[in-house]
């Protein structure tokens, strides 16, 4: 787990402002399950979604996320992790590959998180903030994301990572209003199994 502890580059946490937001969220608690709750509940609903409000600066490292309170889904999952890590909850990022439409081409990369705890091993969670249409919850051992899978070039990428995606970091360190951002949203070709099996989703930036 120990990589899924770490702080680095964009999973800041060591930072003096990650240390003490996650103080206070933790409280006086030692529950885990209920640590990992108000940090989910605070990215999602306290962090405003770059595109859904229409904010820049585009944010990246967990630190900026909280400082500007906002950031595309990927730098909110940043934030999540190293929310997360600071309370000692081992947190990874996890993506989707999503229609950006809903309508097939074009595609792209959305970011979500995975963390673990001993009762329910990892669990992923959404924390890219709800609105009418998208209501993903903190309910373990039940997943509740933001995004379906709705189509065959659409997937649940399954790995988890310690760290973000290069292509992630590209486009959101490469740009500089979130416009920009959304008209090169990262992508990833899926490559698919010799019998033509289906993987899941990347989500929505």
């Amino acid at each position: 787990m120990n990589p899924f502890l770490q702080s680095s580059e964009y999973i800041d946490w060591q930072h003096p402002e990650i240390l003490a937001a996650a103080r206070e969220l933790s409280g006086n608690s030692t529950d885990q399950v209920e640590i990992a709750r108000r940090c989910f509940e605070f990215v999602r609903d306290k962090i405003r979604h770059s595109w859904d409000y229409r904010l820049n600066p585009v944010t990246c490292k967990a630190s900026e996320v909280l400082e500007y309170a906002t950031g595309y889904c990927y730098a909110k999952s940043h934030l999540l992790a190293a929310l997360l890590r600071a309370n000692g909850i081992p947190a990874g990022l996890c993506y989707q590959r999503l229609s950006v439409n809903d309508n097939g081409a074009p595609y792209c990369l959305h970011g979500l998180n995975a963390f673990w705890l001993p009762d329910y091993g990892w669990y992923r969670i959404d924390a890219r903030g709800n609105k009418p249409g998208v209501d993903a919850q903190f309910c373990p051992p039940v997943e509740r994301l933001a995004f379906p899978l709705n189509d065959k070039q659409e997937a649940d990428l399954p790995e988890i990572w310690p760290d973000p995606l290069p292509v992630v970091i590209k486009v959101l360190t490469g740009y500089d209003t979130i416009e920009d951002v959304y008209l090169n949203l990262p992508d990833v070709e899926l490559i698919r199994p010799a019998s033509g099996g289906s993987n899941g989703k990347c989500g929505n930036g």
